[in-house]
């Protein structure tokens, strides 16, 4: 087991509270009427430990999270893709999740269970070695100095990501800000559970295979900025 303490951090890089909006513009009355009815049904207990084994109706070959979906298409594309994986998708916006409701609807997917809330809260709940990817694309920036601290990549998600992680499984991080970019990398390159997969510029300057452009990414790219891709596989001794 990996030790994950909160009080061993540098400054301004423990574990970041929650911030930013929890809902936009009303929801629509279908989407309201998910959020009261079909959501209970798949959200996260995350009230004492959770066996992944108990969470989804049929057996599955894998359990990968995606933290932050926004409004679900990356996560949506990918439990449709492979139904043989379960899902937990983590996001506070109350909009984003009634999207990803009116998606799991659409496309009746069973394979995905939801929490509208604090990610960690997610996190420090699931057993050790549970999962296969970690996926954290586009996270908010927090691009002002001050409120960095925000960010949700520090050192104690690391540490949580190696722990969740199984050897050989993935944390795969997606930005178009170069400084957040930055800053993953000088968090997870010191661990000695991760090993960055990058061999040349394209493995982090092309997105992954069989990737699924969510609609910031989109906007990214009609303002012309370049985004960056990383994957770090978990290793199975330190390194």
């Amino acid at each position: 087991m990996i030790d994950s303490p909160e009080d061993d951090s540098p400054a301004g890089d423990m574990r970041p509270g929650l911030h930013g909006r929890r809902k936009g513009k009303p929801l629509r009355t279908h989407q309201n009427d998910l959020y009261e009815t079909l959501l209970p049904y798949l959200r996260l207990d995350v009230s004492g430990p959770v066996d992944p084994a108990t969470l989804f109706p049929q057996p599955m070959s894998d359990l990968w999270m995606e933290i932050g979906f926004g409004g679900g298409e990356h996560l949506a594309a990918d439990a449709l893709n492979n139904p043989e994986v379960g899902f937990i998708g983590c996001e506070p916006f109350i909009n984003g999740v009634a999207k990803m409701l009116t998606a799991i609807e659409n496309d009746g997917l069973t394979n995905v269970r939801l929490h509208a809330g604090d990610a960690y809260d997610a996190l420090h709940v699931l057993p050790d070695g549970c999962m296969g990817r970690i996926n954290l694309l586009y996270p908010d920036p927090w691009p002002k100095r001050r409120q960095r601290k925000r960010r949700f990549v520090s050192e104690h998600a690391v540490r949580e990501f190696a722990r969740l992680l199984r050897p050989g499984g993935v944390f795969r991080f997606a930005s178009d800000i170069d400084d957040y970019t930055g800053w993953t990398l000088a968090r997870v390159l010191p661990s000695p559970y991760f090993s960055w997969s990058a061999q040349a510029e394209q493995d982090w300057v092309l997105p992954w295979p069989g990737y699924t452009r969510t609609r910031y990414e989109e906007k990214a790219i009609r303002e012309g900025r370049r985004s960056s891709y990383l994957a770090f596989v978990r290793t199975s001794t330190p390194v």
